[in-house]
């Protein structure tokens, strides 16, 4: 098998395994809206992480690499959506303790 072969299977198995093992977990927060077990900090920094690899698969050169790319939309925009969620949540638990 030539090397740039098995390089592409491999990203694309990475990707997979990465959006099948994170997207449950998000979906289930979405949905719930239960963050109580989530780290805020931990949160961010996977968005952080996952929107700068998404930019280094786009300015790979001489070719975008999608399953960088796609596979880092996905989960970082998932991290957003559940960092947000968990923002609220604890910002409305705080304000309902205060009163």
């Amino acid at each position: 098998m030539e090397q740039s072969t098995l390089y592409t299977i491999c990203g694309y198995v990475a990707s997979i395994g990465l959006i099948l093992g994170f997207l449950p977990q998000a979906i289930t927060t979405i949905r719930t809206r239960n963050t109580d077990g989530i780290s805020v900090p931990a949160f961010l920094l996977m968005a952080i992480g996952a929107f700068a690899f998404m930019l280094q698969g786009v300015l790979h050169q001489p070719n975008i690499i999608w399953s960088m790319f796609i596979t880092n939309a996905i989960t970082g925009t998932c991290s957003c959506i559940i960092f947000a969620i968990k923002v609220y949540n604890d910002y409305s638990k705080k304000n309902i303790k205060g009163d």
